[in-house]
Formats: structure tokens, sequence, C-alpha cells
């Protein structure tokens, strides 16, 4: 079979490094969207401990949405835009060296190669092969596992993240305001219990490990995050402080 019919043949099928980019950002999701949950549910729970008026409760849950996005954001931001600053120093170093030293380069990818597995003869082949169809890409692949049109963007990152947030902390805010005062701060510890659960055997599901374990982790720290921000807030309300 010809060369160009065999790759026609795998047109539609997704490279790895595609699916791994793609659960990678699936993943940093579902984490988002835990922190949204477990960050606003413990807000309005605790507030919830200290007064049943639905106001300071809304205050304080919209306050902590908008607060924790805006968070996520940012450190979405500055960890992928130091990601990507280091990442493209790399790029310009190996294109400087390629330009200064491209025989001392090319014995070094032919080495890499060689290291592999391959002959000399036939390491030496691949890297001459691979230097004259893109020296750059074959270095950072082999040396540094790097493409260069795969370095994320700070903002892409940081409006996921922020979105991720958003759509986690949604189910709290509904939980504790919706339903009637008796039954608010019960029906929220069990909506959000659910759903760390959910997006805990999800992660799971994403990374290939125990979701029952994963799940039970998610939801044993949610639940003591929950009871501690609620009875914060009940002694604090009982003692007269925030009166």
């Amino acid at each position: 079979m010809e060369p160009s019919s065999a790759a026609a043949l795998h047109d539609n099928e997704p490279h790895h490094n595609d699916i791994a980019h793609r659960l990678n950002w699936l993943r940093a999701g579902v984490l988002g969207a835990n922190d949204g949950i477990v960050s606003v549910a413990a807000i309005v729970v605790g507030v919830a401990g200290v007064t049943t008026d639905s106001g300071p409760i809304l205050i304080a849950g919209a306050a902590g949405v908008v607060g924790g996005a805006i968070s996520m954001a940012l450190g979405e931001y500055v960890s992928v835009s130091s990601q990507k600053d280091s990442q493209q120093a790399l790029v310009e170093k190996e294109r400087r060296e390629l330009e200064e030293q491209p025989e001392e380069e090319l014995a070094e990818l032919a080495a890499i190669y060689q290291g592999k597995g391959l002959s000399p003869e036939t390491a030496h082949q691949v890297a001459t092969e691979l230097t004259a169809h893109d020296a750059l890409a074959a270095h950072l692949s082999a040396e540094l596992h790097i493409d260069e049109t795969d370095i994320v963007s700070p903002w892409h990152a940081a409006f996921a993240s922020a979105m991720a947030f958003l759509i986690g902390a949604i189910l709290p805010m509904l939980a504790i305001l919706l339903p009637p005062e008796n039954i608010r701060v019960p029906l929220t510890f069990v909506a959000v219990l659910v759903a760390l659960a959910a997006t805990g055997a999800i992660g799971a599901w994403i990374g290939g490990g125990s979701k029952l374990k994963a799940a039970i982790r998610v939801v044993v720290g949610g639940a003591a995050a929950l009871v501690a921000t609620f009875l914060i807030g009940s002694w604090l309300g009982a003692s007269g402080i925030t009166a």
C-alpha cells in the first residue's frame, strides 16, 4: 500500500497528542467545576448557619462566585503564561543552536534515535531526513517533547477555568436559594455531595483511575468543608458576634 493511501485511511483518526491535549483540558474543566461547587457551597452554607435570610446568603454567594471565578482565571493565566514563556525560551534556544551549530545538532539527534534502539546508520539516516524536512520540529519533539504549534494560550486557559468554576458554582447557589428555608441546608448538602461524587468519578474516568475511590475522596473532602463552615456559621450566629 502506498504511504499516501495508508495516511488517507487514518485521516479521521485522532492522534495521541490531540487526545492527550483534549483530556487535559477536560480534566482541568472538571477540577474547575469541582472548585466552584465546594468553594461556593462552603460560603453559602456557612452564611446559612448564621441566618435564614436569603439576602445575606445571596450576597455572600454572589461574591464567592465572582471572586472565585476571577481568582481561578488569574491563577490559570499566570500559570500558563509561565509555562508558555518557558516553552518559547526553549524553542528560541533550540532554533539558535540549529543556526549556529547544525552539525552538532544533527549528531545529537542521531544519538537520541540510536539510544532508542536504532542502529547508528539508521539513526543517522532518520536524523538527516527529519532535519531536511523540519529541523526545529524534529529537535523539539525528540529532545524536549514540545510541539511548537501546541503551546497553550493563557487567555484561553483563563477563560476555560473561569467558566468551569462558574458552571460548578451554579448548583450550590440554586440549591441554597430555591428551596424553603427549613430544607435548604440539608438539600444543599445532598446536591453538593452528589455533584462532587459525579465530578470525582468523571475525573478518575478521564485519568483511568478508580472512579469509586476518587468519588469517595472528593465527597469526604467536600463534606468536611461544608460541615466545618456550617458549624462555624452556627456558632457565630449563636454567640451573637454577628448581631
